[in-house]
């Protein structure tokens, strides 16, 4: 069968930067995971280990569950989705720093360098997730939430916000380095006013509704509803966190078009 010419340059492109991205995530996998890819599987633990610190710090004090049986799974609920914005959105943030040599290739584009830590930070998040869930299985708990496609989307919704908000850091990193200590500190802000060790929706609504400006917020209530009946959601605006995160996709995309020459003139 005869192959059309005018898709060859196509198909050659696609390979291209299939090779590309292929390139970029693996010195990305070498030089932040312990110059090693099997650290790649460490450092996706680093999140199931703050939650069984946690865990064990809160069973020690005596402390119950405000939903459900499980005081794991509790956490879980709240810690996964903001322990995936975070770890996500930093290292998406550090991207375009961290892989700038290689920019020095006029075949490697900034949008590749963006795409391939996207795809490696997704693989990261759900290999982390298939961890939480085999440690809260051998804990004697039950992960399994009690609507599958709710606690799916909430989780594709936080990866959304976490890759755009990292996007939109990582073009300002490059002209502001001095950017990342701040995002750094904003962090833990975001961390404690999350709801992922209380419940944000049982809080006074004077409390309550300028926590609900935190997007991260959403993603823990959308998680609990899918786990929790008669879950008590009534701050949740699913609306407001998938427009948050494509907002910040779009402008961080818009600015990298438009700056992208000054970036390389760096």
């Amino acid at each position: 069968m005869a192959i059309n010419p005018e898709r060859r340059p196509i198909r050659a492109a696609l390979r291209e930067k299939h090779n590309v991205m292929k390139a970029v995530m693996l010195r990305d996998m070498r030089s932040r995971f312990f110059n090693h890819g099997l650290g790649f599987l460490i450092v996706s633990l680093w999140p199931l280990a703050h939650i069984i610190v946690l865990l064990t710090i809160y069973k020690f004090a005596g402390r119950i569950a405000p939903f459900g049986d499980s005081l794991a799974v509790f956490f879980a609920t709240g810690l996964v989705p903001t322990l995936t914005f975070m770890y996500v959105s930093r290292f998406m943030g550090l991207s375009l720093i961290l892989n700038k040599p290689m920019l020095a290739f006029p075949v490697v584009k900034v949008l590749d360098v963006m795409a391939a830590r996207a795809v490696l930070e997704i693989i990261a998040a759900f290999v982390t997730l298939l961890f939480v869930f085999v440690i809260l299985l051998l804990l004697g708990a039950d992960p399994f939430p009690r609507d599958p496609f709710e606690a799916l989307y909430a989780y594709l919704s936080v990866l959304l916000l976490a890759i755009g908000i990292g996007t939109l850091v990582g073009v300002i990193t490059m002209f502001f380095r001095f950017f990342v200590t701040i995002y750094a500190l904003c962090l833990i802000v975001l961390y404690l006013s999350s709801g992922t060790l209380f419940v944000v929706s049982a809080l006074p609504a004077a409390v309550s509704y300028p926590l609900s400006f935190n997007p991260v917020v959403h993603a823990v209530e959308w998680m609990r509803l899918a786990y929790y009946e008669g879950y008590s959601a009534q701050i949740l605006d699913k609306q407001y966190l998938i427009v948050f995160g494509l907002s910040a996709l779009c402008l961080g995309l818009l600015m990298e078009r438009l700056l992208r020459r000054i970036m390389l003139e760096s």
